[in-house]
Parts: C-alpha cells; structure tokens; sequence
C-alpha cells in the first residue's frame, strides 16, 4: 500500500498496518540531540537535519519515517563543544541505549524487516550499535532473525569532490564541524528562518589537546559553542549537501534493502 505521507506518526493504524506488516517498507528512524549550535542557530539542529535526510530517502525508497529521538548522547568537548553549555539536554547512555532497543523491538512486532538509524549526532554512534545488538539478541530469542538494520549518519556521503566545494580553504575536519559551515549550510538550504547568520562568531578552529579531561575544562571550548567558523555557511553550499547526501543514503538503502 502506498503511503500518503512520509511520516508513521501521521498516518492512521490501519494505513500504517497494511504499509508494513509484510516486512517490506523499510523505516527510518532519526536519532538527535537538544544541544547548542552557538549563537547563530537552534538546539534542534540535530534533530531537524536528519528528519529532513530520513523523509527524502524514504521518498525515494518507498519507506517511512518513524518520530525522531530529540534527545541524545552527552555532548563531547571536542566534537560538541561538552556537556557543560546551556541547553544541551542530554541522555545517559544506558537511557539511550534501552530507549532505543525498545522501538527497534516494536517495530519489529508491527512487521518491519528494514530498519535504517539516521543519525545526526556524532555521539550517539556507539550506544546505537548497543542498543541494535540488544534488540537484534532479544528478537532471535522470540524467533525473529530476519530484521536487517541500516546505520548511517548523513555527512559520511560527503565526498572530496563535495568537501572542496564547501570549504575552498581547507576543511577543518569532521570532529570541529559543529554548528559550522555544514551544518549552518543546511540550515540555511532548510530552516532559513531558524537561522541567524549575523550572529554567528566567526572562530579559529578550536584546538584540543590529545586527551580529555573530566571534569571538563571549559575554557578550552570557544565561548560561542561552536568549534569552527560558520562565517562561509551559504544555502547553495546546502543545496550541495542535500544532493549530495541524500544520494549517498538511497544508494546505500538501495543497496542494502533492494
């Protein structure tokens, strides 16, 4: 049956019962964070990147996509400016872990074989491939071995080509492109609005020392939060990005689900 909408949430029981019962509507689950993102944009950044990602694959591939987890992983000082900044709302990773388990499980009661995690949270990595090890272990005990799951997060589909677009300068690197020219790119291509460009803090590359320390240590996250500059953010370098990305993530669903 051919859903008129790319989202469960918005569909009624028996529409969404007769999409996936059989096993062959694949769905895409978002995963997020409330973190801050400086101070030119929202804390939902990370939800809203890969909801948009999720519902343009989903389109193409004949999928759905499930509600978005909004809260994720502790932000890490050197990949999310930490956990000490004002807004970031985060998870324990156990939380995570089970919340997580736990909806792959239900869907796999509904009838769902083909599940992809569109994460937009770097630190959220390790505890999705917990929480799919659990699931997939508890569902082989109840006879159930036929679930495959898709692990993806959108900027891995961003090739040279496509880096030496965005940044003709030199790319910073993945670990310091929070709330940079990527991410205030894409926002810019989506959620104009949401964004405030002139009040962006336009930084040096934050450096970090080659260990952490904890408590953390505040001083070495830049005041502003972000870990680059956006100050080269533009809508056409998010356009690049969608296109891009949103490539990559149906030819891997392609290639993985049929």
């Amino acid at each position: 049956m051919q859903a008129t909408t790319a989202f469960a949430s918005e569909m009624t029981w028996p529409a969404y019962d007769a999409a996936v019962k059989n096993g062959t509507t694949p769905i895409l689950i978002p995963l997020g964070s409330m973190e801050q993102h400086g101070h030119h944009m929202p804390l939902h950044v990370d939800v809203l990147l890969p909801t948009e990602f999720a519902r343009r694959a989903a389109i193409e591939v004949g999928g759905l996509v499930a509600p978005a987890f909004t809260y994720g992983y502790k932000s890490h000082q050197k990949s999310g400016g930490g956990n000490h900044l004002p807004g970031t709302t985060s998870l324990d990773g156990a939380t995570l872990v089970a919340a997580l388990r736990d909806v792959i499980k239900e869907f796999a009661r509904h009838g769902v074989r083909k599940i992809c995690l569109v994460n937009g949270h770097f630190e959220n990595s390790w505890f999705i491939i917990e929480a799919i090890d659990l699931a997939l272990r508890e569902l082989r005990w109840d006879g159930v071995t036929d679930v495959k799951i898709v692990v993806l997060s959108y900027w891995d589909f961003v090739g040279p080509e496509a880096l030496a677009q965005l940044y003709p300068n030199g790319f910073p690197g993945w670990e310091l492109e929070h709330g940079g020219v990527l991410e205030t790119s894409l926002m810019l291509a989506l959620h104009p609005a949401l964004v405030h460009l002139h009040a962006a803090v336009d930084v040096a590359p934050a450096t970090f020392p080659p260990y952490d320390v904890y408590p953390v240590k505040p001083d070495w996250t830049p005041p502003s939060g972000t870990l680059s500059s956006p100050k080269e953010a533009s809508a056409e370098k998010g356009q690049i990005l969608l296109q891009v990305c949103t490539a990559g993530i149906v030819k891997a669903l392609v290639a993985e689900f049929g």
